[in-house]
């Protein structure tokens, strides 16, 4: 390749490398190979702008396996936290749902509470960080008008601003038992009580069983369950705020599993949960709080088993008459996502190929005629203008890049030319092949 691109450090590109490899996304490195999906990202961070002035959003990201939603789901990670906001996600699954009659929301809450991500802690692992800033952030203010730090009218001072902020969430549904909490964590910092701080957390986490044992341990009659989890979803969007962050963004992928859960009945509690919170966030009763949901089409569009067999979802979320292949809302409530292009594919070739020789410390060797030719084979495949996914192409590319890489003696040309590169025949055109010319194979393939 001609173009000369900036060096990245080895353990991101291993982590890049590998990640694609397996079929996932990376948690970082994305800036290195972000291609495409600039109306999208656009769109959504225009979500950004309106949570942050105290309102609230809800998208749902619609693509087929490997289309690039969880991609997308992880770049608008990246910007958000740049932006100033805490993120939490979780990826749904028989265990996780948004409600279940085994503790499967909770589950859930679980797993977004322990992902909860800052900027400056981006893997996750937050929420003692985030407390402990919002305490530090809160005495430097004091401190900053003029109070001395070393003087006994400082701990009243920071008392007072501590418990203002509480007061605020008192309002609320469940915040005055959140803000008891809070006031006890505060209190336990001030006395250097650190069992007492790990009893609130594990209560922020959702790790009390019953509301016995959180009695016993922290005096409290009230701990998070099925059924009000998403209520303290919005107590933590408005604490977050007033501990300095812009608001905060819930990413939850994978709805598939909701559209695979075989009861009619749960199926259709866990798509009401999901109109609960369409419906608070377009009714303003959510503020600082924003949705990203994942889903193939099948799982949104089917009217017998997906979120369009919800009525009161379906209506609110169905496109009008107006969009239509190659013509989309993107202000709307669903964005679908379009294949990416040859040409967009071809400059992520690209990069992934600079990376891989970053990574394995050797001069790289594909030309630019290479990847073109490349990306020829790939989407010259009989209905890959419709059914060819990114993920597809990068696993290709990648494979194609290690075997180089192991045979110095081979030449990318001749490896893509070559009949022993199986992937540039798929099964569908053999099949055809032996169709047209009426071979054997066929007669085999239709019984």
């Amino acid at each position: 390749m001609t173009e000369i691109r900036k060096k990245i450090p080895k353990r991101i590109a291993g982590t890049v490398i590998q990640s694609l490899k397996g079929g996932v996304v990376p948690r970082i490195g994305l800036p290195y190979i972000t291609v495409g999906r600039k109306h999208e990202i656009d769109a959504l961070l225009r979500d950004v702008d309106i949570i942050a002035d105290g309102g609230a959003s809800f998208r749902f990201i619609v693509g087929k396996y490997g289309s690039g939603k969880s991609f997308l789901l992880q770049t608008i990670r990246n910007y958000v936290m740049d932006r100033g906001f805490a993120v939490v996600d979780a990826d749904l699954s028989p265990e996780r749902r948004l409600c279940g009659t085994r503790g499967q929301g909770l589950a859930t809450y679980r797993e977004l509470v322990q992902n909860l991500s800052t900027k400056t802690r981006p893997e996750g692992g937050a929420l003692p960080l985030v407390l402990d800033r919002w305490i530090a952030g809160v005495k430097a203010d004091v401190a900053a008008q003029g109070t001395d730090p070393s003087g006994a009218e400082f701990s009243d001072a920071v008392g007072k601003r501590i418990y203002s902020v509480i007061a605020s969430m008192n309002e609320l549904v469940h915040g005055f038992d959140f803000a008891r909490l809070l006031s006890m964590y505060y209190t336990a910092d001030c006395g250097g009580d650190d069992e007492m701080k790990a009893k609130v957390l594990k209560w922020f986490r959702g790790e009390y069983a019953t509301k016995t044992e959180a009695r016993r341990e922290l005096g409290v009659n009230i701990i998070v369950t099925d059924d009000d989890w998403y209520e303290y979803m919005k107590l933590y969007a408005w604490f977050l705020r007033q501990a300095g962050y812009t608001g905060m963004m819930i990413m939850i992928d994978e709805l598939v599993n909701i559209y695979k859960i075989p009861q009619s009945v749960t199926r259709n509690n866990n798509y009401e949960k999901i109109l609960t919170m369409y419906n608070d966030t377009l009714q303003g009763k959510a503020k600082y709080l924003g949705f990203l949901m994942c889903g193939t089409p099948q799982c949104i569009e089917d009217t017998r088993r997906g979120v369009y067999s919800y009525e009161a979802l379906r209506s609110r979320l169905q496109e009008g008459k107006f969009s239509r292949g190659g013509v989309r809302d993107l202000l709307g409530p669903v964005i679908r996502l379009e294949p990416l292009t040859a040409e967009e594919m071809l400059v992520l070739c690209g990069k992934l190929a600079d990376i891989h020789a970053q990574l394995y410390g050797y001069e790289e060797r594909l030309t630019d005629a290479d990847l073109e030719l490349f990306i020829r084979i790939e989407y010259g495949r009989i209905g890959a203008d419709s059914h060819i996914t990114p993920r597809e192409v990068i696993r290709d590319f990648i494979e194609l890049a290690d075997i180089l890489y192991q045979r110095p003696d081979l030449t990318a040309e001749a490896l893509l030319n070559s009949d022993e590169f199986e992937y540039a025949k798929d099964p569908l055109s053999e099949q055809q092949d032996a169709f047209r010319t009426g071979t054997p194979e066929f007669a085999e393939f239709h019984l």
